[in-house]
């Protein structure tokens, strides 16, 4: 079974209260995050008609700040699935209800997975790719995916021999006191 971008791409809007900012004024980025993850959540669960965790979250960037009283919207859609994992891509947008000037605020990935009543691991749907914007962004999952497990790697073999790799340190603002 094979299901569309479209058919779990979903869009949540909320308005920014007081509530929801920091003590600089600016909506709280954990807020933020916590809205993406329920989107996240609510994009893969349409998916694969599972429930669904959340097993990583790739780099998170806050681009813009967002303002109380501005609308964020969230908008997600299954870029990537494996056997039983899902990456949902959302982008997050403010937008000034008053001038209706819009702000690209964020863009994340989040790695989901379903799973059953006993919390075992369940098949997810196939995707069926009906665009090139939507197969452009299959393959970059897949190529951030290779280049994450090649990162993994060497930063094992940092740990397994630190001694040949401090040498790199040598343009950094440390002190080395190591005995």
């Amino acid at each position: 079974m094979f299901k569309s971008v479209e058919e779990s791409r979903i869009q949540i809007s909320e308005l920014m209260l007081p509530s929801h900012a920091n003590f600089g004024g600016k909506i709280h980025g954990g807020y933020i995050l916590g809205l993406m993850d329920q989107t996240a959540f609510a994009c893969a669960s349409k998916h694969s008609g599972s429930y669904c965790v959340t097993a990583s979250v790739d780099k998170v960037n806050f681009l813009n700040p967002i303002e109380v009283g501005e609308l964020v919207t969230m908008k997600a859609s299954v870029n990537y699935v494996g056997k039983s994992s899902m990456v949902v891509g959302i982008r997050v947008e403010s937008e000034n209800i008053r001038t209706g000037q819009k702000k690209h605020c964020n863009s994340s990935y989040f790695t989901m997975v379903a799973i059953n009543e006993k919390g075992k691991t369940v098949k997810v749907p196939g995707l069926r790719l009906g665009s090139k914007i939507d197969a452009k962004r299959f393959i970059k999952t897949i190529i951030r995916r290779e280049s994450e497990v090649k990162k993994e790697a060497n930063q094992k073999e940092v740990y397994k021999n630190v001694d040949n790799h401090l040498k790199l340190l040598n343009d950094y603002r440390v002190e080395i006191a190591i005995k």
